[in-house]
């Protein structure tokens, strides 16, 4: 059995939205975005033993979208909260589906996802490339609410 090189999902057909209360952002601007799950561990000493063990306590969710320099939106929410000490969450809902490949749909909704830094403010004269941004930020709840097809191979 191998796997069939069509089943290999393009990042470039996948689509993001930020959801804010009523609000839907569709992100078509983005260019990347990675998020993690890292699970929390605490020492398990045993006695009797020379290691010590590890026990999952928790879990932390960080991730970093990648933006082309072209909204106001991330700062005017930034903004809000240097004036008026009001912080904002949103939930970030990505769907990676590419026509080509038979494993189908899988949407990931990242719940409370909170920024730790903006840009405020950027320019480059001397780039020919184009202006993006990295927005850090961190989750505080994970949904799958699409997995992909399992593959049978060929």
């Amino acid at each position: 059995m191998f796997f069939n090189e069509n089943d290999a999902i393009s990042g470039k057909q996948a689509k993001a939205f930020v959801k804010m209360g009523t609000r839907i952002e569709e992100l078509f601007y983005a260019k990347s975005l990675e998020a993690t799950i890292e699970k929390n561990k605490i020492d398990v000493p045993i006695l009797g033993k020379t290691n010590v063990a590890k026990r999952s306590s928790g879990w932390t969710g960080t991730g970093t979208l990648k933006v082309y320099y072209v909204t106001s939106m991330f700062r005017q929410l930034m903004y809000e909260y240097v004036s008026t000490g009001r912080d904002f969450y949103f939930d970030l809902e990505v769907i990676n589906e590419d026509p080509q490949s038979g494993t189908g749909k899988q949407t990931i909704v990242l719940k409370g996802c909170n920024l730790d830094s903006v840009s405020a403010v950027q320019f480059d004269a001397t780039s020919d490339d184009m202006m993006e941004e990295e927005l850090p930020f961190t989750f505080t709840d994970y949904e799958v609410s699409g997995q992909f097809n399992p593959l049978t191979g060929n």
